[in-house]
């Protein structure tokens, strides 16, 4: 326990609890009440412009003192052929006219750039900053630290990956595991190889790095906090959990969808976006699947199915929807985000306390 509470004086939190970065269904709300209860209350900044970074940043900071994160995607804009959009819109337009839309005209831009997100990162400050989907050079790792003072938390779902952060002088390690719902944070390797359980990634990271490392992926009550401290992690990083609270940004098509769901309906696809993420199969999963070989990389398919599936959620049909969810959905509970934290603390505790019972 003492390597545990070495983080949790590191993070100036209570909890070894962080709430994940689910951009476009978080909301400050949600950050606030994770941070103010003793978690870390973690900004999903991926798809958010500077000004909205400052504008969720400035909301958490007028509803908590507390520390909490921002997360960014490490991406750049892509420059695909006129010829590979125009396929991925042929490919969706029977999806859109399911909704009484036409087919997606592409847009202006495919993404927010990078540079001026990591600039807006640097001058918010946030105690925590964390990274996915790619790797910050050795030298922008320093200048968070030195400019922003933020403690940087890499995103890894493989060794290799957790030694390449660690290597340009990350904080600690996100290892993620396959059962997590939403984007897969790879990029080493996207493919199947990268897909490895939480029990078997989080103790070879422990064992690789010297570094602290944080476990993801079907972590979903104190039960799983416990498990994930027995294997060397300390802290937890919780994505689906706190998708279900009220502060989260999901709408009610999303949520009877996560009632009703199990771990065995959801599945890892690039349908929705062109990276590997893990949701509830709906009907748009399954008539994009057959063509994931074919789907634009990210951000070009996310960019694509924007409009699609905002107009899916309008109009309260989850059947075309981005379900994110990870293979714990069915222990989501409907809390409140500071309730939801409060039983977690108590349920780790009873889980800390049973396991010592039983191994005096």
């Amino acid at each position: 326990m003492a390597a545990a509470n070495t983080l949790l004086e590191r993070l100036s939190i209570d909890l070894p609890i962080i709430q994940g970065p689910m951009t476009g269904s978080d909301r400050p709300q949600l950050a606030a009440a994770v941070s103010e209860a003793g978690g870390l209350g973690m900004l999903g900044c991926g798809m958010r412009s500077p000004q909205a970074m400052h504008e969720a940043a400035a909301a958490v900071r007028a509803a908590t003192g507390r520390p909490f994160g921002m997360n960014l995607f490490v991406l750049r804009a892509p420059s695909p052929d006129a010829a590979t959009v125009q396929a991925a819109i042929a490919r969706l337009a029977p999806l859109y006219a399911d909704l009484g839309l036409a087919a997606p005209e592409p847009p202006t831009r495919w993404c927010e750039d990078f540079d001026a997100q990591f600039e807006a990162l640097i001058a918010e400050r946030p105690a925590v900053a964390s990274f996915t989907f790619g790797l910050l050079t050795a030298a922008q790792v320093a200048r968070v630290k030195r400019e922003a003072g933020s403690f940087v938390i890499g995103t890894a779902t493989t060794v290799a990956e957790a030694r390449a952060w660690a290597e340009v002088g990350a904080d600690a390690v996100c290892a993620s595991g396959m059962e997590g719902g939403g984007h897969r944070g790879s990029f080493l390797d996207l493919g199947s190889s990268s897909q490895i359980g939480t029990m078997a990634l989080v103790p070879a990271c422990v064992d690789a790095l010297t570094i602290p490392v944080i476990a993801a992926g079907g972590i979903m009550d104190g039960r799983g906090i416990t498990a994930a401290q027995a294997l060397g992690a300390q802290a937890v990083q919780m994505g689906t959990a706190f998708l279900a609270c009220p502060e989260s940004a999901i709408g009610a098509a999303q949520r009877a969808a996560m009632a009703q769901a199990e771990g065995s309906d959801t599945r890892i696809t690039r349908a929705y976006s062109g990276r590997p993420a893990r949701g509830i199969v709906n009907t748009m999963m399954e008539r994009l699947d057959p063509h994931e070989a074919d789907l634009p990389a990210y951000p070009v398919q996310n960019a694509l199915t924007g409009a699609l599936r905002r107009a899916a959620a309008a109009q309260d049909r989850a059947d075309h929807l981005a379900l994110w969810a990870g293979q714990g959905v069915a222990l989501a509970r409907a809390l409140p985000a500071g309730q939801l934290v409060q039983v977690l603390a108590g349920e780790w505790e009873r889980a800390r306390a049973a396991l010592l019972a039983q191994n005096p």
